[in-house]
């Protein structure tokens, strides 16, 4: 049997961290979820800037954004996005079969917004809306500035993946916080509006999910 089957038969969910344009193009991000049990995707903009500039399959769609004024970051998250669309279609039916506990695609913010709150929020409502899929992911730093954007995100409604959990103490002041999760809801419920599609996952570095085990 093939041993992603096994994984996949125990309950482990098997997601693969990384995406590029020629996976997508070739079929073999297809191959990997109708043959390998793959269940998601994560990515952040290292693994695209390798992808862009190690290779020429970005250079045509490049050269058309370019022509409508889009440049530097902008010009980057547009990619990004393009392809994060393709492969939450490809994973569509799973997060639907799965009722949402699968069948993710995620990306990160920059990685220069961890420590601004607002610009990290507004950079991850933006990033949810130009993909415009259900089953994306936004990938946010575990900073202290990084939990005051998690938790407005979870209010607009925003899936959250919270990364870059270096410490022990991040990960405890994440579960601390994301009682900011609870308030979220509150908040909502004051306001007599409804969250709808809320989901959080945790990218815990594996020396701290170590020191976790034993508290």
């Amino acid at each position: 049997m093939n041993p992603t089957r096994v994984l996949y038969d125990a309950g482990q969910s098997l997601w693969v961290d990384n995406i590029t344009r020629s996976m997508l193009d070739d079929g073999t991000l297809a191959h990997y979820v109708r043959d390998l049990e793959v269940t998601g995707l994560t990515s952040n903009p290292t693994i695209y800037d390798h992808a862009i500039a190690g290779t020429s399959d970005y250079d045509s769609s490049i050269s058309e954004h370019i022509a409508h004024g889009k440049l530097g970051e902008d010009l980057f998250f547009e990619l990004a996005c393009e392809d994060l669309r393709r492969a939450a279609d490809l994973f569509k039916d799973i997060h639907e079969r799965t009722d949402g506990v699968d069948g993710w695609v995620s990306l990160e913010v920059s990685p220069l917004l961890a420590y601004d709150a607002e610009a990290t929020f507004r950079a991850a409502k933006a990033m949810f809306e130009r993909v415009g899929r259900p089953n994306v992911f936004v990938k946010i730093p575990g900073t202290s500035e990084g939990l005051v954007a998690i938790e407005e995100s979870i209010v607009f409604g925003i899936p959250v993946n919270v990364t870059l959990l270096f410490s022990r103490e991040q990960y405890l002041a994440l579960r601390t916080h994301t009682s900011g999760h609870r308030a979220a809801c509150r908040r909502e419920a004051k306001a007599a509006r409804r969250i709808g599609g809320i989901s959080l996952r945790q990218s815990v570095d594996r020396a701290v999910h170590g020191a976790l085990r034993h508290r």
